[in-house]
C-alpha cells in the first residue's frame, strides 16, 4: 500500500483501513477542513457519521454542500475500508460502478474487471494499468470479509 494506515479495527484475522481523511481522493483542502470542523479526522468516521441516508442529509446540510458531494465521499471511504484497495483504489472502482463494500462483495470478478478494463481504456487509452484480475478477486474476498465481520 502506497499509504499508511492510521489504525485498524480487529474483529477477525482480517482487519480493515481507516485512513486520514486527507488522503480520500478528490477532496479539496476546504472540503477536508470542513469533514475536520464536524470532528471527521478518518474514513471510518465519515462511514459511520454517513451510516444513513438521514444522516448523509444532516451532514450535507452542516457542510453546506449538496447531497451528492457527502454520498461521493462516504462512498470512497467506504470502499478505502478493503484494505488492498485503500485509498489507492476506492476511486478507480467507484468511477468503474462500485459504490459500497456490499456491492463489490457481490459484484463477480470477471466482470468488475471488465468494468475496470473498459473504465481504464475509455478515459486513458491504457489497459496495462488495469489491475490484475487476481487484485481484483482480493479485493472481493475481503469485502466479504469485512462484510461478514460486521453481522
Amino acid at each position: 500500500m502506497s499509504a499508511k494506515q492510521t489504525g485498524t479495527k480487529n474483529r477477525s484475522p482480517m482487519q480493515y483501513s481507516d485512513w486520514p481523511i486527507e488522503q480520500l481522493p478528490g477532496l479539496s483542502q476546504e472540503e477536508q477542513s470542513q469533514l475536520q470542523n464536524c470532528g471527521i479526522k478518518t474514513t471510518v468516521g465519515l462511514v459511520k457519521q454517513g451510516k444513513t441516508l438521514q444522516d448523509k442529509v444532516a451532514l450535507a446540510k452542516k457542510l453546506q454542500v449538496n447531497l451528492q458531494y457527502v454520498n461521493k465521499w462516504v462512498a470512497l471511504a467506504d470502499l478505502a475500508r478493503i484494505p488492498s484497495v485503500g485509498t489507492q483504489y476506492c476511486g478507480l472502482l467507484l468511477h468503474s460502478g462500485v459504490a459500497s463494500v456490499a456491492q463489490l462483495a457481490q459484484t463477480p470478478t470477471h466482470r468488475l474487471h471488465k468494468q475496470i478494463l473498459r473504465l481504464q481504456v475509455a478515459t486513458m487509452q491504457r489497459r496495462d494499468l488495469c489491475p490484475a484480475i487476481e487484485q481484483v478477486q482480493q479485493w472481493s474476498q475481503q469485502a466479504r470479509i469485512v462484510l461478514s465481520d460486521e453481522c
